[in-house]
């Protein structure tokens, strides 16, 4: 039985890994995880300099999820090639680094610094505010898109890609705007924009107003963009939102993902991926799947 997949001539064991900012760069998890195990490990995101995120409360349960406004805290890109990178070497896993800036100069500095990184892919987190554009983030239009997966791409050793925000009216316009970039593959959905008000305090529940949201809620959402997208490009997808469990991925597996990432449901469940593996392998048996390749995008 064969469960690889391959992305942009990258070869993962098996399709699954998770999703940036939900497992640091697998420190905490590998006492519960074996990192061996994953297709990948999905770095938080790095920036050119440390980045001490939004203020707090900044994390709010909601129905069916949370809301996020973390603000992409991070130690910086010296940090992380000194600490987090040797500790991922130790496993047999491929590494994925995500990326963040506030202005393409950012995302190119980091790029160009872990060019002789033994990273395997950059994901390239374009749901960050471009400052130079009033705040509106460089995945809300797809000029933008283009832009910023151009200048990345001549830029970067390792294939990119380009993680989607799903804050637009037509996620197959900024695929095909990250695809006409040069992007080597896409990755979505993102957080959906959200919030929650504290009826007692009368009050907004997140310092910033304004979350990130994820989990179950979100997945109906994701898997219809993944599916959009797959029938938009032609370069490979990695689905994510919602995902929980081997069920849930199948789906975005079946819409056309080539690749999952788990997120939100590492905070409930440590064990998650390495379930959803073993999940997808009882799948394959119990349907006498050979190769997972046949279940890509199956559903039409």
């Amino acid at each position: 039985m064969n469960m690889s997949v391959k992305i942009a001539g990258v070869e993962f064991k098996n399709p699954v890994m998770e999703a940036s900012g939900t497992f640091g760069s697998g420190m905490e998890y590998s006492e519960f995880v074996d990192l061996n195990r994953l297709g990948a490990v999905v770095t938080k995101g790095v920036a050119s300099v440390p980045w001490p995120g939004n203020p707090t409360p900044r994390i709010a349960e909601v129905y069916g999820g949370m809301l996020n406004a973390i603000g992409l805290q991070n130690p910086g890109i010296d940090v992380f090639t000194k600490r987090d990178i040797p500790f991922l070497k130790q496993y047999d896993t491929k590494i994925v680094v995500n990326v963040c800036g506030k202005t393409t100069e950012e995302y190119i500095d980091v790029v160009e610094r872990l060019g002789d990184q033994p990273a395997d892919m950059l994901e390239i987190n374009i749901s960050c505010p471009n400052v130079k554009e009033g705040g509106i983030a460089f995945g809300q239009d797809p000029k933008a898109v283009e832009a910023i997966t151009r200048e990345v791409k001549a830029h970067a050793k390792q294939p990119i890609i380009m993680k989607l925000s799903p804050n637009v009216t037509d996620i197959t316009v900024m695929a095909r705007a990250a695809e006409a970039g040069g992007a080597d593959a896409i990755s979505l959905i993102n957080t959906l924009t959200g919030m929650k008000i504290d009826i007692h305090k009368r009050a907004f529940a997140l310092a910033n107003k304004t979350g990130g949201l994820s989990g179950p809620a979100v997945k109906p959402v994701a898997v219809r963009m993944v599916y959009q997208a797959a029938q938009a490009v032609k370069v490979p997808i990695i689905g994510m939102g919602g995902i929980r469990n081997a069920d849930d991925a199948l789906e975005f597996i079946l819409a056309g993902a080539t690749a999952v990432a788990i997120g939100t449901a590492n905070f409930h469940n440590p064990y998650a991926t390495v379930e959803t593996v073993d999940g997808i392998r009882a799948y394959m048996e119990r349907y006498g799947i050979e190769d997972i390749r046949d279940l890509i995008g199956a559903v039409r």
